[in-house]
């Protein structure tokens, strides 16, 4: 008969089986994927190192992978090791099987089916539970990099008078250790049960006994572990009242013990862990014993006292002893919470002074002088701006600006220093001209030049006043390193430094190309960086293209938030990174924190919800970067910086007495430099940061008091407002600004915001802190506390008498006609003699303009309302004064006025021109912008002309007083 088999590389060699090449082939298949996914893997680690090394902080990597790896097979060992010896002790320990009953011959199939494999099952399992809690152990490197290094705050808690460095760094690792044991303890007891019940150790309907002496003796053991693990637990929760959270009807959430805790729980909790030592002995005592009664007495014991001990007893003092008399029980312990909170939030320094919230002045002219010394107040919003900043800056449509620019202090050719706001022309890949992938990640790589702005000013049609424009950037801020290779809108990698050139700007010359100099990024020369990068990036290319050659570099976490995160692990970042040109270069400066959730007696605050704003609801990359959400101690400590063009990052210490921060720094050694590494010129430009600040003003609706009787009554709460200029409800952001607090001789750079009370609109208080870090007052949060027996509007109740008067109204709907839109920009508060200032910009954004512009300024004082094109004419009208009249004399004898013809023509010139623009916002149709824009050119020109006519004529005058005078000592 034929062979109908094939031979030996036939299909098959027998019925149902692969052959050879079959089998060869799947093999290989096989090899290929483990070799594929190890790569893989490979590649992620790999491609870190790389990134690390090149940034100069290999350390936090090898520092963070080492911890990591340590804790993995520490952990993971000692579950595997603690699990596995308890089951090979339970089948060690397992009976002999003579006499079978029904349930034991059940058994015995699977016993038989396990018995060639039970060395195989028992590692296999043994290291599934060991990966599990490897991994998880993996996860806890900061708990114990914070254990190990921890240094002491230098305070102790008001109950146990331990210092704050054991609830912060070492009770999160003995709680960790516990739940391990606990873990451990669990998967020990179950495995043995199991293994004792498969080998005849315990019986369910077998007759005779349940278990055996030996099972009886192995299990009592780890129950004896289990509730010695208990008594420990109840120990440490002695300690954990310290820092446990409760809800107050009326203060809300707050932390540290109450009466019930000291008196109540604080014992119980000691009872509980002798309760639980004697029942611990009692299950070690099976050993001897060998029977369970004692234990399961003990243990029925401990349950019936946690309940009644544990539960009832302290809902019993709080009902009929702390309730009827809540705020004398509670003021102790309150005041603990107060003065924790306020040291642990940096706020226990901060001045509350009473502010009458109305001026008493009867000369407003003098008011109106003095509004300058007070306030420069800030009428370029950098919220509402960016698309002016975009489509009058950007020159090319791949460059484009942050939603939001940021406020800074820049010194004039003068040498006087002013509010600017100031934004980065970075890459926007969506408007180059192709999109493709040489195009994407090798051509279009950077943006070029910082484009920057008066705050206080602005240039004729409502456009912002540029002190840095163009392109290449020129201007006020000199001459610096242009190139943006770093910023908050670079998001994708770029290759450079390569055989490809790269588009570096374009002017009325034609396109300039240019090849990255700098060292930053990864260099692509080997072939394993380039299959790395291949396969982390999901990009083939990166692997054979002809535009990677030598001196090629991979450009990648390019926005300065990720870059200080990547490097400093350990740090919360501030949710705004903002640029300054310091020493001839773009840097980025990012604030960072350090926190902690185990500050005893200090309330918790979630740091998300507690920053977020109008601005961040807008703008989510404007969000906090927290490495914890729930905190109750938060210090500004580092101060970093990247710049635009190396992506070279730095860290400073900040604050030198934060001990969370020196507990990271003994971690990771030589990664924050000391405060006395930062250079004037980047002294100049640090601020104080908002996120800090917006969690300090929520802790301040509740915390600005420091009596426990008016905390606990609540008749002092505010509020955060809500940002009335914005359709979100989220609340209104704190503003930069330079101003002068009443207790101030001069104007100092700082951030404020505004209170209301708990569900009113009426203005409770105002709060400024001092952010010019060069001022010895930097950091000083003052609070102007306003009566409560009178009411002063609040920025709501402002924006709503804006809108309701009939004048302002009207004007509003006419530049909101047609397809105009009406945009207000941010709501300033300043305090001036007494009373409030309100300043308010608002924009026009329509017709064919694609931007907002400056149309109007609205302003209020005592109960006074003006809305003029500009931010003088609406001071001069809120307090009484003409600001274009002349001077009522000028000391010469002659008459005041403009009695000279040509400054007359001047002004009539202008008020044609005035009058002409009012006419082309009242247009049927719409505002006629081109007229309107044209007007007030004319106007501009005739004021102009006006005040060159008028000096000449004060020049004049002054040489006729001068030589009446020397005629007069000549006839002496």
């Amino acid at each position: 008969m034929p062979d109908r088999g094939g031979g030996p590389t036939g299909p098959r060699t027998r019925a149902g089986r692969p052959s050879r090449r079959a089998r060869t082939l799947i093999v290989t298949l096989g090899v290929l994927a483990v070799l594929g996914m190890a790569f893989t893997m490979f590649a992620g680690f790999w491609t870190d190192w790389l990134w690390y090394r090149s940034v100069h902080y290999s350390s936090v990597f090898t520092t963070t992978l080492s911890t990591k790896i340590g804790l993995f097979f520490v952990f993971g060992l000692l579950m595997a090791l603690a699990v596995g010896v308890n089951v090979w002790l339970a089948h060690r320990l397992r009976p002999p099987l003579s006499a079978m009953s029904m349930e034991q011959q059940s058994l015995d199939r699977y016993r038989m089916a396990i018995a060639p494999y039970k060395r195989w099952l028992l590692l296999s399992g043994t290291s599934l539970v060991g990966l599990i809690a490897g991994a998880s152990a993996a996860g806890q490197w900061r708990t114990w990099l914070m254990w190990v290094n921890g240094v002491p705050f230098g305070q102790k808690d008001p109950q146990f008078h331990l210092d704050v460095s054991f609830y912060a760094f070492d009770l999160p690792w003995y709680r960790f250790l516990l739940g391990f044991g606990f873990a451990t303890t669990i998967l020990c007891l179950i495995a043995a049960a199991l293994t004792h019940y498969l080998y005849g150790g315990l019986r369910v309907t077998s007759p005779g006994a349940r278990a055996t002496a030996a099972a009886t003796g192995h299990l009592s053991v780890l129950l004896g572990v289990f509730v010695t693990l208990k008594a420990v637990a109840y120990w440490l929760d002695r300690y954990g009242l310290a820092v446990k959270s409760s809800d107050f009807k009326t203060t809300g959430n707050w932390t540290g013990l109450r009466y019930v805790d000291a008196n109540a729980y604080l014992p119980a909790k000691t009872i509980l862990f002798c309760i639980a030592v004697i029942c611990a002995l009692l299950f070690f005592a099976t050993l001897w014993r060998r029977t369970w009664q004692l234990p399961v007495i003990g243990f029925g014991l401990m349950v019936l006292s946690a309940i009644l001990i544990g539960g009832l007893y302290p809902a019993i003092v709080q009902k009929f002893q702390v309730q009827p008399n809540e705020q004398a029980k509670e003021a102790p312990y309150v005041q603990k919470n107060l003065t924790a909170t306020r040291e642990a939030y940096g706020i226990d320094d901060t001045q509350v002074s009473r502010y009458p919230g109305k001026s008493t002045a009867k000369d407003t002219g003098k008011l109106r002088d003095r509004v300058d010394e007070t306030a420069s107040i800030r009428i370029m919003d950098p919220n509402v701006v960016s698309p002016t900043f975009r489509l009058q800056q950007q020159i090319k449509g791949y460059y484009g600006f942050p939603a939001n620019l940021d406020v800074d202090r820049y010194a004039t050719k003068g040498g006087q220093e002013q509010d600017t706001v100031i934004g980065l022309r970075e890459l926007d890949l969506g408007g180059i001209p192709k999109n493709n992938w040489i195009n994407d990640h090798f051509r279009y790589t950077h943006g070029y030049g910082a484009v920057a702005a008066k705050g206080t000013a602005v240039a004729a049609e409502g456009l912002p006043m540029f002190t840095e424009k163009n392109l290449p950037s020129t201007g006020d801020l000199g001459e610096y390193r242009q190139q943006v290779y770093y910023g908050e809108k670079t998001t994708t990698y770029s290759i450079v430094g390569g055989p490809q050139k790269e588009v570096d700007y374009s002017d009325n010359a034609g396109e300039k190309n240019t090849s990255y100099q700098g060292r930053s990024g990864v260099d692509l020369d080997s072939t394993l960086n380039r299959a790395a990068y291949a396969v982390a990036f999901n990009e083939p290319q990166i692997l054979y293209s002809g535009a990677i050659g030598k001196g090629s570099r991979i450009l990648y976490n390019r926005t300065p938030k990720d870059r200080v995160e990547a490097v400093a692990p350990w740090l919360t970042i501030d949710g705004d990174a903002y640029p300054a040109v310091v020493n001839h270069r773009i840097q980025w400066i990012v604030d960072a924190y350090t926190t902690t959730n185990g500050y005893p007696y200090a309330s918790r605050t979630t740091l998300g919800d507690t920053t977020a704003d109008s601005q961040t609801a807008a703008n989510n990359s404007r969000a906090v970067v927290a490495q914890q959400n729930q905190v109750n101690y938060i210090r500004n400590s580092v101060k970093a910086t990247v710049d635009a063009y190396t992506g070279d990052v730095k860290l400073y210490q900040w604050d030198t007495k934060d001990p969370v921060l020196k507990t990271w720094m003994k971690a990771f050694p030589g990664t924050v430099k000391p405060r006395a590494d930062i250079s004037t010129d980047l002294m100049a430009h640090l601020r104080y940061p908002q996120d800090l600040f917006k969690v300090q003003r929520e802790l301040l609706t509740r915390y600005h008091v420091t009596n426990a009787q008016t905390f606990l009554s609540g008749s002092e709460v505010w509020t955060v407002p809500v940002d009335p200029t914005n359709d979100s409800g989220s609340a209104v952001p704190p503003y930069y600004l330079s101003m002068r607090m009443p207790d101030q001789s001069a104007q100092a750079f700082s951030l404020t915001t505004t209170f209301t009370p708990n569900g009113q609109a009426n203005l409770s208080a105002f709060m400024a802190v001092d952010s010019d870090p060069r001022t010895s007052d930097y950091g000083k949060i003052r609070i102007l506390k306003l009566p409560t027996s009178t009411t002063v509007d609040g920025p709501k109740q402002v924006q709503s008498q804006f809108n309701s008067e009939s004048d302002i109204a009207e004007t509003i709907s006419l530049l909101s006609r047609g397809h105009s839109k009406v945009e207000y920009g941010n709501l300033l508060t300043v305090p001036l003699d007494g009373g409030l200032l309100y300043a308010e910009p608002v924009y026009v954004r329509g017709g064919s303009l694609q931007y907002p512009l400056l149309r109007k300024v609205l302003v209020t004082y005592g109960g006074r309302t003006a809305f003029e094109d500009t931010l003088d004419e609406a001071l001069d009208k809120v307090f009484g004064v003409q600001g274009s009249a002349p001077p009522t004399g000028n000391g010469t004898g002659k008459p005041a006025g403009p009695t000279d013809p040509t400054v007359q023509r001047a002004l009539e010139d202008a008020q044609k021109a005035f009058d002409a623009g009012q006419l082309a916002m009242k247009e049927k149709d719409g505002p006629d912008w081109g007229a309107y824009a044209k007007a007030q050119r004319d106007l501009q020109e005739a004021l102009k002309s006006a005040q060159d006519a008028q000096t000449k004529a004060d020049k004049n005058d002054k040489t006729d007083n001068k030589s009446d005078k020397t005629d007069n000592k000549a006839k002496d």
